[in-house]
């Protein structure tokens, strides 16, 4: 019987000591059981895909296009994604002309009021031509100003709308009282809206120094030259925004779709009749809006938009020839969209999501075993994602998983552990990030301590 308790003893003995040297060693951050593990992992699924850092290629089809366009940059962007199907010169920075008035015409919406009464400045007033050939005194309604804008593109509009919304911060006399250079305060504030708003929307090589488009260039405070300009893609995203994604969407393409409009000033003195000068309305089914543009320095500019047969594009053209060649805008115009309509359809796509245990070091596990290694399956904020997208032949969708190997325990419910991200590939080395979703952790973890090591010791050793 001594011998038999000696024994009990000599056992009991032994697992305190190992329950020491467990919670001992967890406490000095040592895994009982090694994970191999690294900082973190990456793969994607078994489609095939280039990486990020691919060159980008030239489709056969684009290289042929590159040969047909007269313009020195354009763009052709699918507007459901806003991803570029096609671009030239992409990256070129150039003047815009009368392109301009779209963001004009948005941001008067979104930050004015089409009944308002707005006043002509001799500032305003002074505008060269194209022009509503206002004076200084009248009166208009904002919203015949708008169309005035947009259809016939009046230069003095565009400088009466800016210098109306623009005063309002000012607090500057009356427009019939003010000097040139506080109604020029008054424009340059209404144009740095424009350029907010541009920067709002990820365009940043996007500037604008005039309501009306008219060419023009100022010295920063940081001594380099600043000039009215903007890119082919960033003009047609700008479009973009205006037709599909302004709260004043509706009221901007009602006023660019109207093929005629007459007005007068509030006083009834003058009668005015507006053409739409946007050709395409009439010359290509489905063209939904659009705006054209010219000064000496930009030479003919176009941006518009398409819907047609279930798909939606949006094109971009800048320095498209100089007079003599004013045709050219709707070659290319024409050119683009049948490119588009030629070579995209909408497919459905549902990539492979391949994701791996992650191992949670001093994890205490459900069973109670501190011995048992815990491994968890992170989970995805979708179950199953589908993804419908205007693809042309050739072109897939990848997923892309980067995720933590291991992480430190404890761990709370919903940790981030990572990322899925789906990427589009054209096929000839180009990719496009069309989406992220988060990986975490569905459960609560506790650390492996004292208390839980040697409760199961006293329960399977000591008891």
């Amino acid at each position: 019987m001594d011998k038999m308790r000696k024994k009990n003893w000599t056992e009991r003995g032994f697992a305190v000591i190992l329950c020491l040297a467990l919670v001992l060693g967890s406490g000095m951050g040592i895994s009982l059981q090694s994970s191999g593990a690294t900082a973190g992992i990456s793969h994607q699924s078994s489609e095939a895909a280039t990486g990020t850092g691919a060159q980008p290629g030239r489709s056969e089809s684009e290289t042929k296009l590159d040969g047909r366009l007269h313009a020195k940059a354009a763009v052709l962007l699918d507007m459901d994604s806003g991803r570029v199907l096609y671009e030239k010169n992409g990256s070129e920075i150039l003047p815009m002309a009368s392109t301009t008035k779209i963001m004009t015409c948005i941001v008067a919406l979104e930050e004015g009021n089409q009944e308002d009464i707005v006043t002509a400045s001799a500032y305003a007033a002074g505008q060269p031509k194209v022009h509503l050939g206002m004076q200084k005194g009248m009166k208009y309604q904002m919203k015949d100003l708008l169309y005035s804008l947009m259809l016939e593109s009046h230069n003095d509009s565009a400088v009466a709308i800016a210098e109306h919304i623009g005063s309002r911060e000012l607090g500057l006399p009356a427009e019939e009282e003010r000097t040139r250079e506080e109604s020029q305060e008054a424009v340059k504030v209404f144009c740095d809206k424009m350029t907010k708003k541009a920067r709002e929307l990820g365009c940043q090589d996007t500037c604008f120094l005039t309501p009306n488009g008219l060419d023009a260039e100022v010295e920063d405070e940081k001594g380099e030259i600043r000039k009215h300009s903007t890119t082919a893609p960033e003009l047609a995203r700008i479009m973009r925004y205006c037709i599909t994604q302004s709260a004043k969407k509706e009221d901007f393409l009602e006023i660019t779709k109207e093929p005629s409009y007459a007005f007068a000033d509030t006083e009834g003195k003058c009668n005015y009749s507006c053409i739409n000068h946007n050709a395409l309305l009439t010359m290509l089914e489905g063209a939904v809006s659009g705006k054209t543009g010219f000064t000496s320095q930009a030479g003919f500019c176009y941006v518009g938009a398409l819907d047609r047969d279930g798909k939606q594009f949006v094109l971009a053209l800048l320095a498209c020839g100089w007079p003599g060649h004013k045709s050219w805008k709707w070659e290319d115009c024409r050119a683009l969209f049948s490119y588009g309509l030629e070579n995209y359809e909408y497919h459905e796509f549902s990539p492979e999501v391949r994701i791996s245990p992650v191992y949670v070091e001093n994890g205490a596990s459900e069973s109670g075993n501190p011995w048992e290694e815990v491994r968890l399956m992170p989970q995805k904020e979708k179950e199953d994602v589908e993804l419908r997208l205007l693809t042309k032949e050739g072109e897939s969708v990848n997923a892309f998983v980067t995720m933590k190997e291991q992480i430190e325990a404890p761990v709370t419910f919903g940790t981030e552990i990572g990322t899925v991200t789906y990427r589009l590939s054209d096929g000839d080395g180009r990719e496009w990030k069309l989406g992220c979703e988060k990986l975490y952790i569905n459960r609560k973890i506790l650390k492996k301590d004292f208390s839980f090591v040697f409760c199961y010791i006293w329960k399977n050793f000591l008891l």
